[in-house]
């Protein structure tokens, strides 16, 4: 089969080609000659593009079963918002799909993403989800909350956490439902061949509070569970919006913070529809603190 993948440079569109790359026709489209240094080790095809350009894409994409969408963002910048790296990416893709006869799209999306959401973030996410599955009726969109995986960002400061003796988080009690990325990547290969078109929820098998996360990620890598210390969110936005004010390219904002201070409960069948036993809590946070 050959599938596009958009944004293929991530954590998450590396373990894909390293799953399916032997399997599958895989080409990897990104931005930049450094995104595309990552992949030129991986069984894939790499092509430098712009998601703007429509004809060379459609190009790349002649023949394609399926178009996988790994791109978006949680933080906007001045050079790239949300409306850019979301809805006018979409748009692209469905256009590049629609021309060059490219049945669907496979959409990596996130739990909370709803049109009506007054966080900018999720606002932005669930248009782009809209654009995708009404200009390609039979494309899917995979929802899921926290991804853990072996080396990310997310795993590695989970783990700086969880070894201090004193952990400092905004809103300990915020929920958590944090999912296996090795479970993401075989949700994905599912659904490359058993297509389930419109929008699919899939968290985690627990949902533990940010608090209980930490002191279960020490617990599951031996190590002495730290005193954690919730700090108000209101101080954390009150801080981002300092930053927005005198920095052009802050290192948080207030729109970032309130995605990730969302409450993740998520109870669906998706799982169940799509035959797969998701990794224990347990098992996933011991794996993220094995050497890599």
């Amino acid at each position: 089969m050959k599938i596009l993948i958009a944004g293929a440079n991530g954590h998450l569109g590396r373990r894909f080609i390293e799953s399916f790359g032997s399997e599958h026709d895989l080409i990897a489209l990104v931005r930049s000659p450094a995104a595309a240094e990552v992949l030129f080790a991986l069984p894939c095809q790499v092509a430098i593009v712009a998601y703007g350009d429509v004809q060379q894409m459609s190009r790349l994409a002649d023949g394609a079963e399926v178009l996988i969408n790994l791109t978006g963002i949680i933080k906007a910048t001045k050079s790239n918002p949300y409306q850019k790296a979301h809805e006018e990416t979409a748009a692209a893709l469905v256009a590049t799909c629609q021309r060059a006869g490219v049945p669907r799209i496979l959409t990596l999306g996130i739990c909370g993403s709803d049109l009506g959401s007054q966080n900018a973030c999720f606002a932005s996410r669930a248009k782009a989800e809209s654009i995708q599955l009404q200009g390609l009726p039979g494309s899917t969109v995979l929802r899921v909350p926290m991804v853990l995986g072996e080396g990310d960002y997310a795993s590695r400061a989970l783990l700086g956490n969880a070894r201090k003796r004193f952990a400092l988080t905004f809103r300990a009690e915020s929920l958590e439902q944090p999912i296996y990325a090795g479970d993401v990547i075989k949700a994905l290969g599912i659904l490359l061949t058993h297509p389930f078109p419109g929008v699919l929820e899939l968290g985690g098998p627990e949902s533990v509070s940010r608090r209980a996360l930490i002191h279960l990620c020490a617990q599951a890598n031996g190590d002495r569970p730290p005193w954690v210390i919730s700090l108000p969110v209101g101080l954390g936005y009150l801080i981002a919006g300092f930053f927005e004010v005198v920095m052009g390219s802050p290192p948080v904002t207030r729109a970032m913070l309130e995605l990730l201070d969302h409450d993740d409960q998520i109870e669906s069948e998706t799982a169940a529809q799509l035959n797969l036993t998701l990794t224990p809590l347990a098992e996933l946070l011991r794996r993220i603190g094995e050497p890599t």
